[in-house]
């Protein structure tokens, strides 16, 4: 990697004037340093990065900590900027809560989103992720307060914003684990999970990572990505630089599976909790519509990549998926291509009773899981059609 590297990573578990949060948090940024100066992963120069903890983590020395990675990171540099603690909101404003703040005065003791926007837009790079963990909850029972989706429209220009859920969601640490769900899917894509053929870790292949992860392990939290910039830049090296083979079987598949669903209940939680976790159980390798993809490119674009990029289309059939017309769109999508490819690319899964189906999808076979008397035997046909090449319309594969 040509560029230079910086980053700044803060972690505040400790605040002055407000209750204490979970040890994890300042576990969080301590592994996230670890993993960025570490030559075997991502290669940061140490003297580049920055930690931040607990009381070190003032409102100055965030401030000072930006201001010396824009006087010394040139247009070509990628920058990290990881924040773990609370966010606040007052009269309609945003903040980052620092270690020194006084909650009864965020103007002048905390980061406004303001001021945080402008310190981001003096940084000359022009490849920056900005990390935003700003909620904990589940197993240890305490709360950190989330910001609001506009900060981070205000925040994207030429900048990429990742923050660990949506704002009307809580972020989680699980029972017994010692980082947040959150930082735990971000360090396993930045030590080599990431698939890469060039020895780096890119930010839209970074979130495609970690996105499906986190929301599998903990269905009520979704992470979300805002970008406005031109292409998909590198954030760190990979296994220290080192490529990977591209992650194609023998046909050039980067996926076994495109699964096309409504994102609704109890359709979501039935792919999420039984068929995502089946198909990757048995080694399958399940793209997940509307979670995989690049952040900020239109549906119908990433949808026909992915559909592209798979052996086949899972339809999870329900009423709810019929009325959807992203779902529509899909599906006639990876119909379309297997009629101009001459293969059957489609495979429908009906998940609960439908007597109209459209005509189209009615012709093909169609595995039922809404039955329980069929449900586990053809949970292992869809595997096995899956494992196996694709059919073609003259019969031979």
């Amino acid at each position: 990697m040509t560029t230079s590297l910086w980053a700044l990573v803060v972690g505040i578990a400790g605040y002055q004037r407000l209750a204490p949060l979970p040890a994890a948090v300042r576990d969080d940024a301590l592994a996230v340093r670890d993993v960025l100066v570490d030559d075997e992963h991502c290669g940061y120069p140490p003297a580049n990065v920055t930690l931040l903890l607990d009381r070190e983590a003032s409102r100055d020395a965030v401030l000072g900590a930006l201001a010396r990675i824009a006087a010394g990171a040139g247009t070509d540099a990628s920058v990290v900027v990881y924040f773990s603690g609370h966010g606040g909101r007052d009269a309609g404003a945003e903040y980052l809560i620092l270690a020194d703040t006084d909650p009864e005065r965020l103007g002048p003791t905390a980061i406004s989103g303001a001021e945080f926007s402008a310190a981001l837009r003096a940084i000359p790079a022009r490849r920056v992720l900005v990390v935003l963990d700003c909620c904990h909850a589940g197993g240890v029972g305490r709360l950190k307060s989330g910001l609001a989706e506009p900060l981070y429209e205000r925040l994207t220009t030429g900048r990429v914003i990742l923050a660990s859920s949506r704002e009307d969601e809580f972020s989680y640490v699980l029972p017994g684990a010692s980082h947040s769900l959150f930082t735990e899917h971000f360090l396993a894509g930045l030590r080599g999970g990431v698939p890469s053929d060039d020895g780096l870790v890119r930010v839209f292949d970074l979130f495609e990572y970690l996105q499906p992860r986190v929301t599998r392990d903990r269905r009520t939290q979704h992470p979300i990505l805002k970008a406005h910039v031109e292409e998909n830049f590198p954030v760190a090296l990979r296994a220290g630089g080192r490529p990977e083979a591209p992650v194609k079987d023998n046909d050039g598949f980067r996926y076994d599976a495109y699964v096309s669903y409504a994102d609704r209940t109890p359709d979501a939680d039935w792919v999420w909790n039984v068929l995502v976790p089946r198909l990757e159980r048995d080694g399958l390798r399940p793209a997940v519509s509307g979670d995989s993809g690049d952040p900020g490119v239109p549906h119908i674009v990433n949808a026909e990549r992915g559909i592209r990029t798979a052996k086949r289309t899972v339809i999870v059939l329900s009423r709810a998926y019929l009325a959807d017309h992203t779902a529509g769109f899909e599906n006639v999508l990876a119909q379309s291509m297997g009629v101009r490819e001459g293969t059957y690319r489609l495979l429908p899964i009906l998940l609960e009773p439908i007597n109209d189906l459209p005509v189209r999808l009615e012709q093909l076979t169609t595995l039922n899981v809404s039955d329980p008397a069929r449900r586990d035997r053809d949970l292992d046909r869809l595997v096995r059609a899956l494992h196996a090449p694709l059919p073609h319309r003259d019969g031979i594969s």
